[in-house]
Parts: C-alpha cells; structure tokens; sequence
C-alpha cells in the first residue's frame, strides 16, 4: 500500500529563511499543504514567534530546521525551537544534551545523520554509519531523522532508499528535491515526509509559489 509522503514547505532558499515568510506564507495559507518550516536564521526571534503563531492559527504543523554543527550551535537551536512552541525540532548534529532538552520540553527531534559542512549542507559518510547513528539516536529518545538525502556526495537514490528501509521511524528527506524525477523517487521510496523550499523559490515546478504548491500535493496523490 502507498503511503504519501508528507509536504513539508519550508520558507527558504539556500539555507536561509527569506525575508518575506510571513508574506508568502499569508498568500498560501489555504494551499493543501499542512506542514510549514524555515531555519533558524536570519529572522529575528520575535519574528520568527509571530510566523509560528499565525501559522498554528490557521491549523498547520510546525517545524523548525536548524543548520548547525557545533553543540552550543545546535542547542541554541533547540531553545529557539521550544520558544516558538513549534511541533518538530528538525536537522542539528545529534547531541545528548539536546536531545535531554527535547525530551523534558516534549519537543519532537529529528536530527541529521551523516558528516555534514557547509551551509548550503554538503553531506558525506557511509550509508551503514548512518543507519546505525540513526538507531542509536531512536533508541535514546529522539522522534525521527532529518536526511539530508539529495544532499549526498554519493549516490543519493541507493542512500535514501536503503536508509527508509532500514530505519523504523519517520523520516524526512530533506533538501535538493527540486524536479518530477526527484519526486517519483520519493514516491516510490515513500519515506514519511519531504521538504522542498528552494526549488519554490526558483519556479521548479510552476510560476506561483502557492500553485507550486498544490501541484505537488496533487503530484504526490496520484
């Protein structure tokens, strides 16, 4: 049986929040999308509350992606992630304090797996490290994993498909999915969500970013 894999639309492009989400947002609220993300910079925290708060208004889940690597970096991630009372803590590198302070603030944690730099991320690393990194993440609490799966210096079809299979927990391929080709994969692999934020941005499938929208939604059902 297909399981659709979850839209996840985050508001932006090459890594970075656009200066705009609250507009693009408030022009594609009544979109099929459910779920709604962006980074953790370069809004403002004050701004970042607001967007959280209109969103959840209008009935959607909320996600944060944060694109650090260093503990302190990543923890700062997860205290902003709580402040906006968002649904889902995605990306940081795994840490045990970070994951202790999702845990007591009952906060959903999907960490990255895999060796990471750069920002647009580049991600490198053996498929069997990252299956067993993502088991030990899940056995010590953490919700799901954040793969950065088209982001991968290697084959990245061969990685996706082996990790979803191998990992009995949501998982969510993040980044780079920016063509039909790229979301037949993820049909077919169907992991339990995607995000596409730049690939809106830059008209990959239509003009209107609210159409783009729900032309991938539609995509995804068929």
């Amino acid at each position: 049986m297909y399981n659709k894999p979850i839209l996840v639309v985050m508001l932006t492009c090459d890594d970075r929040t656009v200066s705009n989400a609250y507009e693009i947002f408030d022009k594609c609220k009544d979109t099929k999308a459910e779920y709604w993300g962006f980074k953790e910079k370069p809004l403002p925290l004050d701004e970042m509350k607001k967007l959280y708060e209109y969103m959840r208004s209008c009935g959607k889940k909320t996600a944060l992606e944060v694109v650090e690597y260093t503990e302190d970096e990543c923890l700062e991630g997860a205290k902003m992630a709580i402040e906006c009372g968002v649904d889902l803590l995605m990306g940081t590198v795994f840490f045990d304090s970070v994951n202790e302070l999702c845990k007591k603030h009952g906060l959903k944690y999907c960490p990255f797996v895999g060796e990471l730099s750069e920002r647009p991320t580049i991600m490198e690393g053996s498929v069997e490290k990252m299956i067993a990194d993502a088991n030990e993440y899940l056995s010590k609490g953490a919700y799901g994993i954040d793969l950065l799966g088209y982001r991968y210096t290697g084959d990245a079809y061969k990685l996706i498909e082996k990790f979803v299979s191998s990992v009995n927990a949501p998982v969510c391929v993040a980044g780079s999915i920016n063509s039909y080709e790229r979301l037949d994969e993820i049909k077919k692999i169907s992991p339990k969500a995607f995000t596409i934020g730049s690939a809106f941005f830059n008209n990959c499938f239509g003009n209107e970013f609210d159409s783009q929208i729900d032309t991938v939604c539609s995509y995804m059902e068929q």
